[in-house]
């Protein structure tokens, strides 16, 4: 049986940013059918709204009524698929009668108005793939969505938040593929929220959060369009909220804030080389510091022999112990870098390097630390950059901390201690209900096709199955004829 609009119309009416409404006259009603955040408000006022309501006569046919509108791009058409393609495409679907099927379609599209207002992505750079980011509206941000997933399983569940910010805050998710119980779990929470003023998406993410104690992020938040569509086909929902240009994600796990759009604009090999490379810079920035400061104050029969004089050389001279110098450096480092954010980019960027150089020079030659403890400083800070999301980065900075003082305390078994304490803080996060740690704990073999590597497209046509999607499959997988098979044949 062939789906008509009606029936269509049941499937899209649960997204808020779909419209209908009507407009009547003395001699004729008219039924408007659009969506709000695809199509050129003006233009609906000025060149469509202000002729239907100017008829002197009765119209009783749908040639007449395209006759009446000014505009040239104008069908009728009463097939559903056409008519949920248009409307995808930012027409609007008007209907002399809504208990028919038939109407005209009007082209009224404002899809390209948001690609480009400033919106470039600043914090998540990426070298190759679309640059197109998120901006302070929520209608323009809804925009980008829909332009580039125009489906009519996309809804968006729109709520205000706040008693006296009145902020716009929006659900999004396919319907079909995303779990309904993260849609009610946030749903909920959002209904609970009870605050005078939302400043930003952030603060929605630490009161929505399944721990607001742990220093761990539990939803991603995101200005790549790109990476919000990947989301959202895999089977997660996004948080939009009006006054900021990110949005969350969720549920999240602790390997989604290593991946970057880049892996998969790159061949899969590539793709994980790099990904494989950001796991380790996030160790050794991690544990770089404190490995040190516990070989130099407890494990000397660990440092080789050709090493050895190299550090008692670098080290004669200054008189602090170990973990003293190891936070001088460590401290002057996060200095910098909070200077640096604070300043004009040209001057902080300036000032980040003339800075280093001056301030690490200075402190060798004044016997404040030793040359070597400064390289792995250096590079400590270096590795952090690698991570793509920045409220990662800012998890890595701080954990270096507390280690730096157990090897301190007592060396190698107090880096094991605290490696055992965060490894058990992690085991217990959930982020919307969902382990943390998946796939590695509990165990999902399937879902390691795109967690340490990047699987190639043979192997990734499944959905991560922790997220629990209504559908599994992404896409078919046909086998693929080798380039000789053509000349076999010929």
């Amino acid at each position: 049986m062939q789906r008509t609009f009606h029936d269509s119309l049941k499937e899209i009416s649960g997204s808020d940013d779909f419209a209908q409404t009507s407009v009547h006259t003395k001699w004729n009603s008219f039924y408007l059918s659009y969506y709000n955040t695809l199509i050129s408000r003006e233009q609906l006022h000025h060149e469509i709204l202000t002729f239907l309501k100017t008829p002197e006569s009765s119209i009783n046919h749908l040639q007449e009524l395209r006759a009446l509108i000014p505009i040239e791009d104008i069908r009728v058409s009463s097939g559903a698929d056409e008519i949920m393609e248009h409307l995808m495409n930012g027409s609007v679907f008007i209907q002399l009668d809504e208990n028919y099927n038939e109407g005209i379609l009007i082209n009224i599209g404002d899809l390209n108005s948001a690609i480009r207002k400033n919106n470039d992505t600043e914090n998540e750079y990426s070298v190759v793939g679309p640059r197109v980011g998120f901006v302070e509206d929520i209608d323009t941000n809804l925009k980008l969505i829909r332009r580039i997933i125009k489906s009519d399983k996309l809804k968006f569940e729109e709520s205000t938040v706040g008693s006296l910010s009145k902020t716009r805050v929006a659900i999004g998710y396919i319907d079909g593929i995303t779990s309904p119980q993260h849609v009610n779990t946030v749903r909920q929470r959002l209904s609970d929220f009870d605050f005078d003023v939302i400043f930003d998406s952030s603060f929605i993410d630490q009161v929505i959060t399944d721990n607001s104690n742990s220093p761990f992020p539990l939803f991603m938040t995101s200005e790549r369009v790109d990476r919000i569509k990947y989301a959202l086909i895999s089977g997660q929902l996004v948080i939009v909220c009006n006054g900021s240009p990110y949005v969350l994600i969720g549920p999240a796990t602790i390997f989604d804030f290593f991946i970057s759009p880049e892996d998969y604009y790159l061949p899969w090999v590539i793709g994980s080389f790099f990904r494989l490379i950001r796991y380790f810079g996030v160790l050794f920035s991690i544990m770089a510091t404190p490995i040190y400061v516990a070989v130099t104050s407890f494990h000397y029969s660990v440092i080789p022999r050709e090493l050895m004089g190299s550090i008692i050389n670098s080290r004669v001279d200054v008189p602090f112990m170990p973990v003293v110098e190891a936070l001088f450096l460590e401290i002057t480092i996060e200095l910098l870098r909070e200077a640096g954010a604070r300043l004009p980019t040209k001057v902080g960027q300036t000032l980040g390097i003339v800075g280093g150089i001056v301030i690490g020079q200075a402190a060798v030659a004044a016997a404040l630390t030793s040359n070597i403890l400064l390289i792995f400083v250096s590079l400590s800070a270096l590795a952090s950059f690698t991570t793509p999301i920045y409220k990662m980065s800012n998890t890595i900075r701080f954990l270096r901390f507390p280690l730096i003082g157990l090897a301190a305390l007592w060396g190698g078994l107090g880096i094991m201690m605290g490696i055992v304490l965060i490894l058990g803080h992690l085991l217990r996060l959930k982020s919307l209900g969902n382990p943390y740690l998946v796939p590695m704990f509990p165990f999902r073999y399937k879902d390691y096709r795109d967690s340490f590597v990047r699987s190639s497209v043979e192997f990734s046509y499944l959905r991560p199955g922790y997220l629990r999607p209504l559908t599994q499959k992404r896409y078919n997988v046909r086998p693929r004829k080798d380039k000789g098979d053509n000349f076999n044949e010929e």
